[in-house]
């Protein structure tokens, strides 16, 4: 089974762009950030001509989170976080399809910081931890994918020097996402690719993308049950040079039916050279 993440940056402004991917990938599950839309206007058409049921949680102008699948129905269990410290921000949605428990996020960008916007970020983090223990606790096969806006570690972002003072760098956000995969949590692509530099994200500036200038920030993090299954990770990150794309690339695992003896390391897929 193929399960993706993919933060679309416009949803039905990039619309071409996700249905060309769609059609080309063919994930079996695919969860979407920053829709940018209201919830009337998420394309729900456009994607079940392709074969995908839909759910989504959106919002105008910002966020929304989306899961889609072409192998089963999608059983909605959750929308937002508990105690979500502003829950109009349409940032989570989580549902059970095919035998998986799959939470799609999207965490607060953060930036400036120090500020309100990096202690919302910081309170949206102690939540999801929050969350995940639960999760875990239950032993269901879950997931948790999505934009996470943070690099967890220096070989996660280009020049990191040039970071140090960025809400998605600082220690406290990188702690975070150690409490949260120290809860027995594992990354799927740095699984696959432990030493290898990795991007899923190139900003739109200064030719970022042909100097391989990016940052892995949308993450794939399986639970124990998950994990056991996992066979492949890889970002597709010839996406990105598509015409009128997103700034994120595709993000994407391969999971068996059952548990894998042996996991044999792969390369790089599609990065800049």
């Amino acid at each position: 089974m193929k399960i993706a993440t993919y933060n679309v940056n416009g949803v039905n402004g990039r619309l071409p762009v996700l249905l060309r991917w769609l059609e080309k990938a063919a994930p079996d599950i695919v969860v979407l950030q920053e829709l940018k839309a209201p919830q009337e206007k998420f394309p729900q058409s456009a994607v079940r001509d392709l074969g995908y049921q839909s759910i989504w949680n959106g919002q105008k102008s910002w966020n929304g989170v989306a899961i889609l699948s072409r192998v089963g129905e999608i059983h909605e269990t959750r929308r937002g976080l508990p105690g979500d410290p502003d829950p109009a921000q349409s940032r989570y949605i989580e549902a059970a399809v095919n035998g998986i428990l799959i939470g799609c996020l999207y965490l607060p960008n953060g930036n400036p910081r120090p500020g309100p916007a990096f202690e919302y970020k910081l309170a949206w983090f102690d939540r999801l931890i929050e969350h995940a223990a639960g999760l875990l606790k239950s032993g269901l096969p879950v997931m948790l994918a999505g934009d996470f806006n943070v690099m967890p570690t220096e070989r996660d972002v280009y020049k990191p020097e040039r970071w140090l003072d960025d809400a998605l760098f600082a220690p406290e956000v990188r702690d975070a996402f150690v409490r949260l995969t120290g809860q027995g949590w594992t990354d799927a692509l740095r699984t696959i690719h432990p030493d290898e530099t990795i991007y899923t994200f190139w900003d739109y500036f200064r030719n970022a993308y042909g100097r391989n200038a990016g940052l892995r920030i949308d993450h794939l993090l399986l639970s124990p049950a998950l994990a056991s299954r996992l066979v492949d990770a890889q970002v597709d990150a010839h996406v990105r040079r598509w015409d009128k794309t997103s700034d994120h690339a595709p993000v994407w695992i391969s999971l068996a039916d059952g548990t894998v003896r042996k996991r044999r390391q792969t390369k790089v897929a599609n990065q800049p050279a």
